[in-house]
């Protein structure tokens, strides 16, 4: 284990060395009996911290506290159901409107008198639609 990687450990586990990932744990014994006034520091370093956070509590809010708060808190406004019915009749209406836009443009567009390839190329194997109607072949 590097000097580096141990500095990396106290600070991200603290400087109990008990709360290391147990893979790591034996290489920093190992880096502590070879370097024992390195580790010695960033261990220090590290309860120095925890010791801090350890200490911290959060700030108590007083009944008080809380209530002004909650009536400082902007209302949600509700839609109406004649609001929200006539949004959905809208929305409803416009798309009813370019589905029949859609349709407009595309019958007034598409040329009978020149069918395409793929068209003509269906419309050549029915010789004579009479077959299906009656039955009989001709």
């Amino acid at each position: 284990m590097t000097p580096e990687r141990f500095e990396t450990l106290a600070k991200a586990h603290g400087g109990d060395v008990a709360r290391w990932p147990d893979v790591e744990r034996e290489a920093a014994a190992a880096l502590m009996i070879a370097q024992p006034a390195l580790a010695q520091g960033v261990l220090a370093r590290a309860a120095t911290l925890d010791a801090a956070l350890d200490a911290w509590a959060p700030m108590a809010v007083t009944h008080d506290l809380r209530e002004r708060v909650v009536a400082a808190a902007p209302v949600a406004r509700r839609r109406g159901r004649l609001s929200a019915w006539f949004w959905g009749a809208g929305l409803s209406a416009g798309l009813a409107a370019a589905c029949a836009s859609g349709l407009a443009v595309g019958v007034a567009l598409y040329d009978v008198s020149q069918p395409d390839e793929a068209f003509s190329a269906v419309l050549a194997g029915y010789d004579d639609l009479s077959i299906a109607e009656t039955g009989e072949d001709a």
